[in-house]
């Protein structure tokens, strides 16, 4: 059990937050985050690549030089994937990079994520993060505080919040995500985690809500 400073947006201790990493995921199966961070980034492939094979680049298909009696190996068109200027082999062409796990496997590996970044003490709690209006300005004076200033930071909040977006997303290495848009690659991406207490409150939430459906079913 981890006693966790809570912070105040100017950096100042206003109290502890008792959590473990148990509380979010029993166990860390680094296999299966790494299955999953995979599959995540495979999903983020364009898979718009294409070049040429034989039959599509420029080039006579006349025989370049008769068969025998020049003492040089054998060649046929100037198009061959082993001459110079020739297509390739083996041409790409596009293709459908992503695939998905199981959903219970994907979630798995979200609380693992956060478990490990609690393990690992990369997290940050802040008491509250509400603007009345965007500021870019006092996000970057919280950071600061916090001494996450040039870190890449993922920030997270109960709910969507569209002022703490606003106020972090001109901020270069900054990312803002609610609770539910949490995944293994977002969370294990940056150097740190910012998140609020009601956010921390929501992910143990719904942590307990999946084991209590994992042991009923």
């Amino acid at each position: 059990m981890a006693q966790l400073p809570i912070y105040d947006r100017s950096g100042r201790e206003v109290g502890t937050y008792t959590i473990a990493p148990e509380d979010v995921a029993a166990t860390i199966n680094k296999q299966l985050l790494h299955d999953v961070v995979v599959m995540y980034q495979a999903n983020l492939r364009q898979g718009t690549f294409r070049s040429k094979g034989r039959g599509e680049v420029a080039g006579s298909t006349k025989k370049l030089y008769r068969q025998k009696g020049t003492g040089n190996a054998r060649a046929g068109s100037r198009r061959s994937g082993t001459r110079r200027g020739g297509g390739h082999i083996f041409a790409k062409r596009p293709r459908d990079f992503s695939y998905r796990l199981p959903r219970k496997a994907v979630q798995a590996a979200t609380r693992m994520a956060i478990a490990s970044r609690i393990r690992d003490n990369e997290i940050v709690i802040i008491d509250d993060l509400g603007f009345a209006a965007p500021k870019t300005k006092e996000m970057a004076a919280i950071l600061n505080a916090l001494k996450l200033s040039g870190l890449t930071t993922l920030i997270t909040t109960a709910a969507i919040d569209a002022n703490v977006y606003r106020s972090s997303r001109n901020i270069e290495g900054v990312s803002v995500a609610p609770v539910a848009d949490l995944n293994a690659l977002s969370v294990l991406k940056p150097k740190r985690l910012l998140v609020t207490k009601a956010a921390l409150d929501e992910i143990k939430a719904r942590a307990a809500r999946n084991t209590t459906a994992d042991a009923a079913s």
